[in-house]
């Protein structure tokens, strides 16, 4: 009896503009990404204005530390990402760590906030936290992305692994050229 595998699940990951001024560090994180058997479905690298970086952070508008963070997601590129592979969500919160860099250095020292983020609001990754949310943010930086047509078309090509990884967009492409057309 063959095992059924269940459809990947998507998520928004964000390398944050600290670990984007160094090259060297976005790489390295990609390759951990990579390492940990996540496939890049989309990437985009961006600067948000601070009036986009205010809309993609509003549910945190009345927290106290808003405008530090506004500020800084505003200030440089960063890089964004739509990851899929089985429970996403739970496994790309995992690889980023706890959200405060010294409680990630203690707890995790292998994630991606202990390794490389430098404060709080400079903790190197943002992933979203539930299905909802990810197809929130995946629709506001990928807005021509649809969630409906992947999961139709391509998801069981990158299920089944018939994908290759290209470094030069950092992206997934299927192997199959008729089926990237679709």
């Amino acid at each position: 009896m063959s095992k059924i595998i269940a459809p990947l699940e998507l998520t928004l990951a964000i390398i944050k503009p600290d670990v984007c001024r160094n090259p060297f560090n976005l790489e390295l994180l990609r390759q951990m990404v990579l390492a940990n058997n996540f496939y890049f479905v989309d990437t985009k690298v961006a600067q948000l204005s601070r009036t986009e970086a205010e809309k993609f952070y509003i549910e945190h508008k009345d927290k106290f530390f808003f405008n530090r963070l506004v500020t800084f997601m505003s200030s440089g590129l960063l890089s964004a990402h739509i990851l899929a592979r089985e429970n996403a969500i739970k496994h790309w919160r995992e690889l980023m760590g706890p959200t405060h860099v010294y409680r990630a250095q203690y707890e995790a020292p292998l994630s991606l906030r202990a390794r490389f983020g430098l404060t709080d609001t400079r903790n190197a990754t943002h992933g979203s936290d539930s299905p909802d949310t990810a197809r929130r943010e995946i629709s506001f930086f990928f807005p021509n992305f649809n969630m409906e047509e992947f999961y139709k078309y391509q998801e069981p090509y990158f299920r089944n692994n018939e994908v290759m990884f290209d470094p030069k967009h950092c992206v997934h492409k299927i192997k199959d050229a008729k089926a990237q057309k679709i």
